[in-house]
This record gives C-alpha cells, structure tokens and sequence, in this order.
C-alpha cells in the first residue's frame, strides 16, 4: 500500500518539477532482477516509482537516514532496508536475499554514494556479490539532470529540470569463486559500471572515461555517449 501511495505521489509530482525522458526498453522483465544506476542526487530513487509499476522494489537506505525525520518516515513507509554502507550489515543483506528469492526488485547504486563530483565514482564490489549470490539479471540504469545543484537552481528560479533515464540491456554475472576471487568481483563491476557509463555523456562517465571496456562498449554501439539499447 505504501508502495502504491508513493508511486501515485510520484507520479504527480515529478512532471511539474521535470520533464522526463525514459529511454531504453521499459517493458519490466518477470521475476527478481537488480537495477544497477549511477547517483546523482536524492530525486534518484524517487524514478524507480515513476517508471515501475511493482509492488516488490526493494530499496536500500544509508542508515544515516533512520534519524531523519522525512527519510526515517518515507523509509518505513515504502518498506525500505537501512544498510550500513561501512560495516558488513549481516542482517540487511540477509533481508535483501530474502526479498530477492521471492522475485523482488533490488534498486542499487554501485557507487554506494552520491557522487559530490556529478561524474561516476569507482563502483563498489557489493552488486556483483549480491547478483552472484542470488543468480539474477542486472540491468544498468544511467540518470541525468537528478543533481541536487541542478534541482534546486531549477526550482529556485521555477524551471523545470531535464531528467533522463537511459535503460540498458540485461546481462547476468556468473558466481565468482576460488583464487581468482578478488579479481573476478573487480571486473564483473568494472562491467556493470562501463555498461553505465556507455549510455552517459562523456562528462558524466568520471572514473571509467578512460576504462578499455567503455571503449570497447563504444566502438561497438558506433556511438560516443548514446545507450546500448
């Protein structure tokens, strides 16, 4: 119900504030899968509810929110997992896994953050062990115009922001196991995030702009910044 109410909410609200452009296939695949997007700012999530219509998103929250007295509200509301982005949170993984064996949506952002640069920060091993773990798809998620700098200008001076969602292709990730561990959790998330940053313009692909995999992701779209759709 929660989920519901917010989405109706959403839905109201967002096109006064911004136009919105979603991009890519936005037929919603069967079953559990992982949305893997970059984060720009705090209007991020709020998109999973504009373009989804799923009662089984699950969202995890910084745990700094929980005090919140908004975040702390919406959290509860929506059926969110407070995760601690520094510690091993044993009990909130167990929850997301949980969810995910009954097919539920994970929205994750692989940076782990919002990034202070509005480019793409080094991702964190956490969706590869996550979508290893349970053998589910990932879909990478690429968003402009959600910077809270941007947002805020815009409102100030009663525009409204230009929001992209660019909707990638699907891929899975194979469990990585024995020696090569390490290396293999690196590379499956240098994969998710040069899937994103091949559907970004080039000012927003940071820490990846010269990543070979991007190159490679390039040359074979034929395109400098357009989705791999």
């Amino acid at each position: 119900m929660g989920q519901k109410l917010l989405r109706f909410l959403i839905r109201l609200i967002l096109p006064i504030i911004a136009r919105i452009d979603i991009i890519g296939d936005k037929t919603v695949p069967p079953g559990g899968f992982i949305l893997a997007s970059n984060h720009l700012g705090r209007l991020d999530a709020s998109l999973v509810y504009y373009a989804i219509d799923r009662e089984d998103i699950i969202l995890p929250i910084a745990e700094k929110y929980k005090t919140h007295k908004l975040f702390s509200r919406l959290g509860k509301w929506v059926g969110g997992i407070w995760l601690n982005r520094f510690d091993a949170d044993f009990s909130a993984i167990r929850e997301i896994f949980a969810r995910m064996k009954k097919g539920g949506i994970l929205v994750i952002a692989p940076e782990g953050t919002r990034s202070k640069t509005e480019a793409l920060l080094e991702g964190k091993p956490g969706v590869v062990f996550l979508a290893g773990k349970v053998s589910v798809p990932v879909v990478p998620i690429a968003l402009t115009g959600t910077e809270d700098r941007v947002v805020k200008d815009n409102l100030k001076h009663f525009r409204r922001s230009h929001i992209t969602v660019t909707i990638g292709t699907p891929f899975t990730i194979t469990k990585i196991k024995g020696r090569q561990r390490e290396a293999g959790l690196h590379q499956a998330t240098d994969e998710i995030m040069c899937q994103i940053a091949a559907m970004l313009p080039e000012k927003y692909r940071g820490f990846y702009a010269d990543h070979p995999r991007l190159k490679e992701l390039l040359e074979v779209s034929g395109k400098t910044g357009n989705p791999l759709v």
